[in-house]
């Protein structure tokens, strides 16, 4: 086969597409005797009839319906390279995987879910579960486009945008005493604690702050996920931490209370990381700016009791 003029392929999906001359020659604004001999060009090109009579109409052979599929898409990509960088990326067909921190999927994923429905009808948004062990990697080889998230150490080659800070809050069941009287330092270290961990490690910065008071407090159980800590703090007198506004959706629908934890944490801060390859892009970025978008409206923190810290 003789090397393909790369003008022919404009010409080559829409005759394999009509299987027409006529409608091709309609499609493309030329005439159809300028079409004919394109087809007549293509069939040299190919070695092969392409398009052939059967009837009144023509069908395409066995070569052809071979070819169909993958000429579309080099005159879709071609279409895209040449559209204009701020529109191309965005209207095109794309699939965008973001990888989503446990306590933040829950509130993430309706809202950018509805936003991308009707603000980028040709995204398809793959929501993963966060993976710190290959966070860095993962962005940089492109398996992951964006991480959200409480997120820890990041590549150096890695973007990263805080979103908002949010605080840490005791949750429990409607019934248990702390819905109706702030725990103090003592009463809270001997409270019955779930700790939500991945990988089943029970100690946390609570721990560290209760060793300042010499106390010790007791984890009888993890689970691996916030909302599956959630809804088991709902049925037991188990208590946990979570974080304010992320959680506050979940916690009213749960029904349950939420107290001030009496010791001071780090603040949880919610961030946003990319691959600096695509920050130009114009489709990424307008993901990252629903993204961004969703998360600063997250709903402000329960009402808690502020308190200062009772031993």
């Amino acid at each position: 086969m003789e090397a393909l003029d790369l003008n022919l392929l404009p010409a080559l999906d829409a005759l394999l597409d009509t299987n027409s001359v006529t409608e091709a020659a309609r499609r493309l604004h030329t005439s159809t005797s300028a079409m004919s001999r394109t087809l007549t060009r293509l069939r040299e090109v190919f070695g092969d009839p392409l398009l052939v009579r059967s009837g009144r109409h023509l069908v395409p052979t066995p070569r052809a319906l071979e070819l169909r599929q993958d000429v579309a898409a080099l005159v879709e990509a071609s279409r895209v390279l040449l559209t204009s960088h701020e529109g191309g990326g965005v209207r095109r067909q794309r699939d965008f995987v973001v990888r989503v921190g446990d306590a933040v999927a829950a509130r993430l994923a309706g809202p950018l879910l509805g936003a991308v429905g009707a603000q980028l009808p040709g995204v398809t948004v793959r929501l993963l579960a966060a993976d710190p062990a290959d966070s860095a990697v993962a962005l940089r080889d492109g398996q992951v486009d964006i991480e959200v998230g409480v997120l820890g150490r990041t590549d150096p080659e890695t973007v990263v945008q805080r979103l908002f800070s949010d605080r840490w809050v005791g949750v429990a069941a409607a019934d248990h005493p702390f819905a109706a009287d702030r725990p103090t330092v003592a009463a809270y270290a001997s409270a019955r604690h779930l700790e939500v961990s991945p990988t089943g490690r029970t100690h946390s910065p609570i721990d560290d702050r209760l060793a300042l008071h010499g106390r010790t407090r007791r984890v009888v159980a993890t689970v691996a996920d916030l909302a599956t800590a959630l809804f088991t703090v709902a049925t037991t007198e188990l208590i946990c931490p979570a974080p304010a506004a992320l959680s506050r959706p979940a916690c009213q629908a749960l029904g349950l209370a939420t107290f001030e934890i009496p010791l001071p944490l780090p603040a949880p801060v919610v961030a946003m990381a990319w691959h600096p390859r695509n920050t130009a892009d114009a489709g990424h970025r307008a993901v990252r700016e629903l993204v961004a978008t969703v998360l600063r409206d997250a709903p402000e923190a329960p009402d808690v009791r502020s308190v200062g810290v009772a031993v």
